[in-house]
């Protein structure tokens, strides 16, 4: 598959929120990728928070396309049409550390592979552009495998965890000791 990555803009924002919310609320069978709390059921992000991410300096939404050929029924031309497959949020922090964030695929393309090029993009940019020596992320304790997947792309637990934003989600029964674990990886 062919990708093309590049920056999003505020013209992109509706489109990442449609696909960050699809990858993030899609279902997978495999024990442990999702949360099995109903948390990705509900999850929603405002186009405000988007637009956030875009207007803060030292950050960026990358988007990934790729090319689908589709030939119409008038004249049998094929048309080559972009599709947004992926994203992931990236920031310079203090300490020269690069930051990623919201990694999203469309569920349509997840499970070949995508997911580890789209963050090997952003780690790549972070260090490209800000000249990171470190970089981190999050994610929530119940991913058992989506702890096990950022381990296998080098990434070590750092010990410190970050509550959950239960003020996110009112009325959802959620366990005690809910939260994102941290994650670090030189460079």
């Amino acid at each position: 598959m062919q990708l093309r990555f590049c920056t999003a803009t505020g013209e992109d924002v509706l489109q990442l929120k449609t696909l960050i919310e699809s990858a993030f609320r899609a279902q997978d069978t495999r024990p442990g990728w999702i949360d099995n709390l109903g948390l990705s059921n509900i999850f929603t992000i405002s186009a405000e928070e988007i637009n956030t991410v875009l207007s803060k300096p030292d950050s960026e939404m990358l988007l990934v396309f790729t090319t689908e050929n589709t030939t119409t029924n008038i004249n049998t031309n094929t048309i080559n049409e972009e599709i947004l497959v992926g994203t992931i949020g990236v920031s310079k922090r203090a300490g020269n550390v690069g930051r990623l964030s919201l990694l999203a695929v469309s569920p349509t393309y997840a499970g070949g592979g995508l997911g580890r090029q789209v963050l090997e993009y952003g780690e790549e940019y972070c260090i490209r552009v800000w000249g990171v020596e470190k970089l981190s992320l999050n994610t929530l304790s119940v991913r058992l495998q989506l702890r096990a997947w950022y381990a296998r792309r080098g990434y070590v637990e750092t010990g410190e965890v970050e509550p959950f934003p239960v003020d996110r989600v009112p009325g959802l029964e959620l366990p005690d000791g809910l939260c994102l674990v941290e994650f670090e990886k030189g460079v």
